[in-house]
């Protein structure tokens, strides 16, 4: 299980562990990818190029990236998941990485849970 906040800008925001620092990451249930994650993460995750993903933007926008596999620790395990790179302090978990979990966002009370399901 993962708990996070609604930021001021209602942004569900979660604290992740990563190579002994402390990262915020954002779920963006707009993303439907694994990772977007800091440029200056890349040397703590094992990236390795997997090829050039297509991605569309909100706007419409095609955009092609470098997409690496990563090893990312997540929620008390190690995980392998696909990943692309920005220059950003802040983590993005898309809901493909989602997909054996429940989120619950209480926008009132400013409440993430994130809870692995069977």
């Amino acid at each position: 299980m993962i708990t996070g906040t609604v930021d001021r800008d209602r942004v569900p925001v979660v604290t992740l562990p990563v190579a002994g620092g402390v990262w915020s990451a954002a779920i963006d249930t707009g993303f439907n990818g694994d990772l977007e994650l800091p440029e200056s993460m890349r040397s703590l995750v094992s990236a390795r190029y997997h090829g050039e993903a297509k991605s569309e933007l909100a706007g419409g926008q095609i955009v092609l990236e470098d997409l690496y596999r990563v090893e990312f620790p997540f929620d008390g395990q190690t995980i392998s998941a696909d990943a692309t790179f920005a220059p950003t302090k802040q983590i993005l978990i898309g809901t493909n990485l989602l997909q054996k979990y429940h989120l619950d966002i209480h926008f009132p009370k400013r409440t993430v849970l994130l809870e692995r399901v069977a």
